[in-house]
Order: C-alpha cells, then sequence, then structure tokens
C-alpha cells in the first residue's frame, strides 16, 4: 500500500496505539528541544521524577526568550538551566546563539527523527522532514525521561503544490492564504504535508516558514520531503552526512486533499488580532505604520532579512517608523555581516537586535499604544507584543520593508524597482563555540544551582469522588494561552515561579479573577470557554498555575490540542458540551456538579452533571491512560507510583 511521508515517520516511531485519526497513539521520540521559559518547569518536573541522565539524544537548552536582563532574575535563570543541563546530560545554547527552532534546525535536525519540544512552533523542523511536534513542557518532561509522547493520531492532509511564486510573494504569502482559507483551529490534529512541483521553488528556510506557522492553524505538525533542497540547506552548514531522502511513495492517499497554485498568490497580511483575519495588502494600503519587525521565527532566514536590505539599500525608512530587525540565529547575522547587508539596514535607519525571540513575544520592541505594527512573527494575539492596546498585523518581509519606506502599509508591487531575489550563501559559517555538551555520566551530577525564583514545584491533590463548584469565569471563542498567563517583559522572567506568576493569570481578561480564585480556595472553581479554549503557545503553566488556585474543570465548546493534553496532566478536567447551545445558559456564580466522577470517566465518554440543579450532558475524549493520570492528581503523582521504590506522597 502507498504510504504518505507522515504516515511513514509515524509507524518508524509507533510503539503503541492504531494508526487510526483520534485513537491515541504512542510514539518514541529521537530528541528533545526546550526554550528556556518553561525549559525551567521542565527541569524541575525531570528533578521531581526523580530522573538522572535523560534519554532522548540530543535533548537542547535554547535561551532565547529570557535575553532582557533588567535585573537579575533571568540572569540567574540563565545559570540554573546551565546548572541543569549538565546535571542531567542535556546540550546547552546560551544566550545570544538564537531562537530554539532555526538554530535547532541548522545544527542538530536530522530528516526523518521525531523531535518534540516544549514550544508551540516545534513543528518547525518538519521543514527537514523530521515528525516534529510541539507539547506541553510536561510532556517534554516525559518523553525526555524515556516515556512515549502519546497523541491523538492525526488526520493527514495532501497539499499540493504548483507553479512558482510571483515577484513580491513569498513563503509567508503561503501561509497567510492556507490560513485565510480554513481559521485558526482548520487544522486541529492534522499533520500538513507539502508536496507537488510547487516545492521545488522553496527552499528550506521558505518551508520552515509554511511548517512554523502551520501551529497558527492547530496542526499537530507540518511535513516536508527531504530532498535536493534539504541536502543543499544540511551540506551548506557542513552536516551533508545527516540528509537522506525521504518522500511520499508514488500514488499514495491523503485522508483530505488540499491545492495550492503559487502563481495565483499576491501579498497578504492577518489584521489585528488573529492570524486568520487575511486579507490582501492592496485593500488596506495607505493605513499609517508606526513599527516594521522583521525576523523572529516566524521569517528567520537569512533572506528573509536580506530582501529588506535590499529593498532599503540607499534609502531611508520613514520618519516616524521604527524599522527593528531582529536576527533569528548568529549564523544568520554573521552572514548578514560579512555579505554587506548589516550595513545596509543600519544606514537606512534600521534598529538592530540581538538574537532572540525578543519582540515576538513582548520581551523589547513593544509599540506604542493603538499604533499599528507590521510584524512577520507567527501571531498576533491581543497584547502578545508587550502593549496591551496594540495593533498588530502579520506580513511577509517585502511588505514590511516596503510599509517602512513609505510610512503607510504598501503593496511591494508599488514600489519602484526589480523585485531582489535573494539567496543565502552557499556555505553558511559554523560555529559552535556557544554550545556546551552535556558531560560525559562518569562525571556525576552537579547541583542545580536554584534561586527564590525556581521553587520546588508544589503537590497536587488527587481527582475528587464528587465536583461541586461554582462558574468563576466564564470566555468566549479563541481564548489563547497568552490570555490566561500573559508574557511580556513584565511577566514572563517570572513563569519559572508558579506562585509568582500567579498573580497574572487571566489579567486582560478579567482581573478580578485571581481574588475570586483565591477567596474560593480549595474548594475548588469552574471556567467556562468557548471554541478553540487554550490556542497558541504550548505554555504548560496556563493550566497549572490555575490549578494551584483551585481550577478542577473546563468546560468548553472545544480545546486546542496542546491545552487540551496540558490540562489533565495537572489534574484539571477538560470537559465539553454535548451540545454547544448550553455554553449559552451558564453563567458565573453558577455552581456545576459532578457526582461519582472517577466512575463515570471510567465509563465512556459521556458525563452527566446539573448546574444550580439543572441537568447538563458534557462530554470528554480522554483516554484510559489520561484518565488515570487525572485520577492521580497529574503526570508526576502518576509517574512516581509506577516507581515502586518511590515514595507516595504526591510531588
Amino acid at each position: 500500500m502507498a504510504d504518505s511521508l507522515s504516515h511513514k515517520l509515524i509507524r518508524e516511531h509507533l510503539v503503541g496505539g492504531e494508526m487510526v485519526p483520534g485513537e491515541e497513539i504512542a510514539l518514541r521520540m529521537d530528541q528533545a528541544l526546550l526554550q528556556d521559559i518553561l525549559g525551567t518547569l521542565v527541569m524541575l518536573e525531570l528533578d521531581a521524577m526523580g530522573i538522572e541522565r535523560v534519554a532522548t539524544s540530543p535533548s537542547v537548552q535554547y535561551i532565547d526568550h529570557t535575553l532582557i536582563q533588567q535585573d537579575n532574575i533571568n540572569a540567574d535563570a540563565h545559570l540554573f538551566l546551565k546548572s541543569a543541563c549538565q546535571r542531567l546530560g542535556v546540550w546547552y545554547s546560551g544566550p545570544g546563539n538564537g531562537i530554539s527552532h532555526p538554530v535547532h534546525m541548522e545544527r542538530f535536525g536530522i530528516p526523518g527523527q521525531s523531535l518534540v519540544g516544549c514550544d508551540s512552533h516545534t513543528t518547525a523542523a518538519g521543514a527537514l522532514g523530521m515528525l516534529a511536534i510541539g507539547a506541553g513542557g510536561i510532556e517534554v518532561a516525559m518523553a525526555m525521561a524515556g516515556e512515549p509522547l502519546y497523541l491523538p493520531m492525526p488526520t493527514i492532509v495532501g497539499i499540493h503544490l504548483e507553479g512558482e511564486l510571483p515577484d513580491w510573494v513569498s513563503a509567508k504569502d503561503v501561509i497567510l492564504e492556507l490560513l485565510r482559507r480554513h481559521g485558526v483551529a482548520g487544522a486541529k490534529n492534522c499533520i500538513l504535508e507539502y508536496h507537488g512541483p510547487g516545492l521545488a521553488a522553496l527552499d528550506a528556510m521558505d518551508r520552515h516558514v509554511l511548517a512554523n506557522m502551520g501551529t497558527e492553524m492547530g496542526a499537530t505538525a507540518s511535513v516536508f520531503p527531504s530532498d535536493e533542497v534539504t541536502r543543499a540547506f544540511l551540506a551548506s552548514r557542513g552536516r551533508e552526512a545527516d540528509w537522506r531522502a525521504l518522500a511520499a511513495d508514488p500514488g499514495c492517499r491523503y485522508d483530505r486533499h488540499e491545492h495550492l497554485d503559487l502563481s495565483t498568490l499576491e501579498p497578504l497580511i492577518a489584521l489585528p488580532s488573529s492570524p486568520d483575519r487575511v486579507v490582501p495588502v492592496a485593500e488596506i494600503a495607505g493605513e499609517p505604520l508606526y513599527q516594521a519587525y522583521i525576523g523572529s521565527s516566524g521569517n528567520p532566514g537569512y533572506r528573509d532579512i536580506a530582501v529588506v536590505a535590499e529593498i532599503v539599500w540607499g534609502k531611508r525608512v520613514a520618519d516616524d517608523v521604527s524599522l527593528d530587525i531582529n536576527p533569528a540565529t548568529r549564523q544568520v547575522l554573521s552572514a548578514l555581516i560579512h555579505e554587506g547587508h548589516l550595513a545596509a539596514l543600519v544606514e537606512a535607519g534600521a534598529r538592530l537586535h540581538q538574537p532572540g525571540c525578543n519582540g515576538c513575544i513582548g520581551m523589547g520592541q513593544a509599540p506604542a499604544a493603538g499604533r499599528n505594527s507590521l510584524r512577520t512573527v507567527p501571531r498576533n494575539f491581543p497584547g502578545r507584543s508587550g502593549t496591551r492596546e496594540d495593533s498588530v498585523f502579520l506580513c511577509s518581509p517585502e511588505t514590511a520593508a516596503a510599509s517602512a519606506l513609505n510610512g503607510v502599509i504598501t503593496d511591494p508591487r508599488t514600489l519602484d524597482m526589480a523585485y531582489p531575489r535573494v539567496r543565502e550563501p552557499v556555505h553558511m559559517a559554523v560555529n559552535d563555540d556557544w554550545f556546551v555538551p552535556p558531560p560525559p555520566p562518569a562525571l556525576g551530577r552537579p547541583p542545580l544551582l536554584a534561586t527564590d525564583n525556581t521553587p520546588p514545584l508544589p503537590a497536587l491533590s488527587p481527582l475528587p469522588e464528587r465536583i461541586a463548584a461554582p462558574i468563576l469565569l466564564k470566555v468566549g471563542d479563541n481564548v489563547s494561552t497568552d490570555d490566561i498567563m500573559p508574557a511580556g517583559a513584565r511577566v514572563l522572567p517570572l513563569w519559572s515561579n508558579v506562585f509568582a506568576s500567579a498573580e497574572h493569570l487571566f489579567e486582560a481578561v478579567d482581573p478580578g479573577y485571581v481574588d475570586r480564585a483565591r477567596a474560593q480556595g480549595e474548594a475548588g472553581h469552574v471556567i467556562v470557554g468557548g471554541a478553540n479554549y487554550g490556542q497558541g503557545s504550548s505554555r504548560e503553566n496556563a493550566a497549572l498555575v490555575p490549578r494551584l488556585l483551585g481550577l478542577q474543570v473546563v468546560v468548553a465548546k472545544g480545546f486546542a490540542r496542546i491545552h487540551w493534553q496540558n490540562l489533565p496532566c495537572f489534574g484539571v478536567l477538560p470537559l465539553t458540551f454535548a451540545d454547544p447551545a448550553d455554553h449559552e445558559r451558564l453563567t458565573e456564580g453558577q455552581t456545576l456538579v459532578i457526582d461519582d466522577l472517577p466512575a463515570q470517566l471510567a465509563a465512556g465518554g459521556e458525563i452527566r452533571a446539573s448546574v444550580d440543579g439543572v441537568p447538563l450532558t458534557l462530554t470528554h475524549e480522554l483516554s484510559p491512560r489520561q484518565v488515570a493520570i487525572l485520577a492521580a492528581g497529574g503526570v508526576i503523582n502518576w509517574l512516581r507510583r509506577r516507581q515502586p521504590d518511590t515514595e507516595e506522597t504526591p510531588a
């Protein structure tokens, strides 16, 4: 039987379950990727599990989010993470090396291998023909401990590309077109597998753009073949020996089909404040501009910045426009310097920032309130930029550069110049000096350099027999993990301290939530959500920290995949409405009651409940394994109970 590449990769790593869409499967993970803001929690979780050395190889810890050192907190966290890497056998990539996704692709990505990362954009490595999946940190910790990664078997969507991109249209416009068609939840529990003759026109970093932002459609992963384009990418970085050819079998069948003729595309832009509010740039041309922000993991390649340098060469950006250049990796920054592009950008008035996530997650470069910011980042959720009253658009580097020159949103096709088609150098400088490899096991286990901001994880209680708790918060559709647990320079450094970060839960949605939850205390409470609850970042603290404030149940019309998986990992029950119309009749202050909860969960997918005495039918899609985790009060308790020589005390 002819197989898709996705089916081949899954079968090669399958250790449990049936490859039937929607059924839970278990996958062996070859590699693991950690970014710093959730990597700290992963390290604490591994320590709580009693793990002495990780099983995945390589496992790499990147410092890419916490780069602003306005006090000692971030610098202390870097020392903690470096000590944890030495203790547990993990590579360490220090501050300034760059963003985890493109750096991992440059130095560690291997076609055909599996990768799990505590960042939703781990999917970017699918550009190399990897099976790369983002997950909550606790699931990454489990994989690093040698456990499989569990997830619903995805639906495989074949996306057939043909044609070539017109002048002034690039990879960002391709993924924006798919978001325009399918929305932010249109690929939930799907793998997007790209194939067809149009692939030849997309280099490896173009493919990275698509694989990265497939996450914004809810995709579990994105997969590209490993072909001559992949080979050239690895060869340019001295890693051709890691290449192997991978492709779907001729005539293979996909669960769903999509067709896209690249030659029909035009410059596109996502309006504030969702990645799927996509319109042609020409439709809003002339709107005023405050900031143009180039780079991040959404457009991390050499070409993405070099093309901007070519566009602004010998010119000057408009008055009152901030052109912010955010190289994604040290390697790309070095190439831009050697090729003369950095000088052109600086002379045009650009502001240069160190390689890292930076403004993408609100760590600097926050725009003025209410002023338009054009960004090549993956997300434009409200307030994610670091400015609560922001107005962030998502677009290609070409659109951002043209707009910076004119001072208004500009269709780049209207520029009076030939389109500069830029390719990265045949040989990219390789420098591994800033990677610290794990020491051999024989050297022993150094202590963790813990700080007041890295307290041990608190104990979580098992699932109760009966829940009778008030609804403390009701929200609408597409609430993101940014809405639940904010990032930005003000809050993000506190993420490793679950007690300190708790003060900021839902602050932009309902500033009174934390006080109500604290007043309710151990008696517990319920949150009611709309469709696609928990979209966006994989941040597990959006599940863990509300649990510490007493959250027991989230009832929603639907959940984003990663957040749905994170909730039971910390003892929170995710339920959906049997009838979505019931969302309208629930209000804050009502009491949800569920009797015989463990028995109901074990019996099947239907949960009989009541709200203020009125019957309510709810459903769940949890596997028996997830039900067991819930009953234990979370993954760490569950794992420890499986180890007979450990204490039964929750940890």
